[in-house]
């Protein structure tokens, strides 16, 4: 699975969201301020940002004290939200859902193959949450899985 960079940045911008959010004593945060804190092109994540704002996990205020906070709590959204707002599903092939597609012959059972990959990943990014992130404990079925040696294996 090849992760963008639009996702990456979406995400490390909503975990500063979340990092920085009202409840923990921010206020809205500027895009700019998101962008240095990160790493992350202003001019890129500015259109990053009005894509997350209108999937609504986040809010956004213009003028001089305006910015950028967390719609929902930081428990409450996931990678996959995040992933689905910037990208669309979170697997398909060549566009379509898995279950759309059919195979003929040995590449029969392809489409069982998508689809279970399709629910592997699901099931990594709908546990995470930005609360998980900027807490810095991830769930325990994904530390599992990155107990595995194979795992940390880049084939």
């Amino acid at each position: 699975m090849r992760i963008s960079a639009k996702v990456d940045y979406a995400v490390r911008a909503a975990a500063e969201l979340a990092q920085r959010s009202p409840d923990r004593g921010a206020v809205a945060t500027t895009g700019e301020t998101m962008g240095d804190a990160q790493g992350i092109p202003t001019k890129y994540l500015e259109s990053i940002l009005a894509e997350l704002r209108r999937s609504g996990i986040i809010g956004s205020r213009r003028g001089s004290a305006g910015g950028y906070w967390l719609a929902r709590p930081a428990s409450e959204v996931s990678i996959a939200d995040i992933v689905r707002a910037v990208e669309g599903p979170l697997a398909d092939v060549r566009g379509e859902a898995p279950e759309e597609l059919s195979y003929d012959g040995p590449a029969q059972p392809l489409e069982r193959v998508w689809i279970a990959t399709r629910a592997s990943v699901r099931r990594v990014l709908e546990a995470t949450t930005l609360a998980h992130l900027v807490d810095g404990e991830l769930p325990e079925e994904v530390t599992a899985l990155l107990a595995d040696d194979q795992a940390w294996s880049r084939r």
